[in-house]
């Protein structure tokens, strides 16, 4: 009877007590590069090497968890400072999050395989951290900006080589509130 009563409380444990995300794999292009053209959200392309922006025109209200709005900004190995070639993409960011007052944004920190789990989500920790300060520093209001650590559990690139491990190594950006003035 013991034993029959631990096997049921553990059988309940498992079932209820170890809750997982499911982890869905990002597409190869981001979907507002795929519609660009059609509809109020259109991606452009700046020459400068700053990667994608986006103006507030473009949004029309309708951002809610809204992904692939925004470049992704990387990180080196083992660090969480934020690189001079990202700053162009992050002042974008800014002015747009201060054109459009109600939008919130989430910052995503994210890391490659190499290191524990443990820590990999304290790195993603950092590093959205450090995005969320620097947008700060851009007048961007703390309250409008929340954060989360992934660690390595969402790779865009599963290869074991330098080139995909830099592209896991980022910070993400997910726009949570709707965009308006």
């Amino acid at each position: 009877m013991r034993r029959f009563c631990f096997f049921l409380v553990l059988i309940v444990f498992i079932s209820f007590g170890c809750k997982q995300r499911a982890v869905t794999q990002p597409e190869s292009q981001p979907p507002a590069q795929k519609e660009a053209g059609k509809g109020p959200e259109t991606v452009t392309e700046k020459k400068g090497g700053a990667g994608e922006s986006i103006t507030s025109k473009e949004m029309d209200g309708k951002t809610e968890g809204k992904e692939g709005m925004f470049a992704d900004v990387h990180f080196d190995f083992d660090k969480y400072d934020i690189k001079d070639a990202d700053k162009p993409t992050l002042k974008n960011i800014a002015s747009w999050m201060t054109k459009n007052g109600s939008a919130k944004l989430m910052v995503e920190g994210h890391c490659d395989e190499r290191g524990t789990n443990e820590y990999n989500l304290a790195l993603g920790d950092r590093r959205a951290k450090a995005v969320k300060d620097y947008l700060v520093s851009l007048a961007v209001p703390s309250a409008k900006i929340e954060t989360i650590s992934y660690g390595e559990e969402k790779p865009l690139c599963k290869e074991q080589t330098e080139e995909c491990w830099a592209k896991n190594r980022r910070g993400h950006f997910v726009v949570l509130g709707k965009a308006g003035k």
